[in-house]
């Protein structure tokens, strides 16, 4: 009987032919902390073909996000060759802006839902138990000395550190993030949209009690006015001027929001509600 529920199993998973998951990790994290995650595709999709790479693990993932989204690049890559129905990007923390900065620099990527759960979409800029870590000396308010400097850049949590007091230096000084948003001059911000704009499915999950993406809007575009106040994500700039495409993505019906109380920022991806809530559905 287990035979023939397995071969039922493989059966659906041939017909159906669910597209390959590509899981991008967060800071400080490794594959290890995605078996619940693994689990959980596997039992709703059968078959499926979930890649989590052992790259820039645990304290490497403070490496510049430019160096780590060449190195996850090359190893997605042949995935996405290999899938002729294209692939789904399950993006977690700061792993969900690597996976933009592949999404905009790859210009034959096939990606089908790109998928990000808790990530400083638009920034972070707020006291965590990450900051005290990694920054005892300072405080969100002082961050930016450090921060916007090229030796501040070589650290990942500096390429997307955000303050919403000091937007100027932002704009001259971050690498990654701002050139993304094009909130700095980016020649290459047309094809960058365009690339972007290959996505089917762009799926922003965040919630109130993350604790850990400030403001937890962020998650989802978001982000602080210079009072800090949250600008929701449709009346914010880049969004307004359609930038890199999310005005587009909505107009098209393919922007989607996910929020859920309750879940703290290192349960989004073993929390089966989440899963079965903002994830199960979009990995088609």
């Amino acid at each position: 009987k287990l035979l023939w529920s397995l071969f039922g199993a493989c059966l659906v998973a041939a017909v159906i032919g669910y597209k390959p998951v590509v899981i991008v990790h967060g800071l400080f994290d490794s594959s290890g902390a995605f078996v619940e995650l693994l689990r959980f595709i596997n039992q709703s999709h059968p078959g499926t073909n979930v890649s989590v790479f052992d790259l820039f693990d645990r304290s490497s993932s403070l490496q510049p996000l430019w160096k780590q989204v060449e190195g996850f690049k090359a190893a997605i890559y042949p995935i996405m060759q290999n899938a002729a129905n294209g692939v789904h990007f399950i993006c977690y923390s700061q792993g969900g802006l690597i996976c933009r900065g592949i999404l905009s620099t790859l210009p034959d990527h096939n990606v089908h839902s790109f998928i990000s759960l808790s990530s400083p979409q638009a920034g972070q800029y707020g006291d965590t138990n990450y900051l005290k870590y990694l920054f005892p000396q300072f405080m969100k308010f002082n961050l930016f000395h450090f921060c916007y400097t090229s030796v501040g850049q070589r650290i990942s949590i500096c390429n997307f550190w955000k303050d919403p007091h000091h937007m100027d230096m932002y704009m001259n000084s971050s690498d990654y993030l701002a050139l993304l948003n094009s909130e700095r001059t980016n020649p290459n911000s047309t094809v960058w949209k365009k690339n972007f704009l290959r996505i089917k499915k762009l799926v922003l999950i965040g919630g109130p009690d993350d604790g850990v993406i400030t403001p937890w809007q962020s998650s989802q575009f978001g982000f602080y006015d210079d009072n800090e106040t949250v600008v929701e994500i449709k009346d914010q700039d880049l969004y307004l001027r359609d930038v890199f495409g999310l005005k587009t993505l909505n107009a098209r019906g393919d922007l989607f929001l996910c929020s859920m109380a309750g879940v703290e920022h290192i349960n989004w991806h073993s929390n089966y509600t989440v899963f079965n809530t903002c994830i199960e559905k979009w990995l088609v």
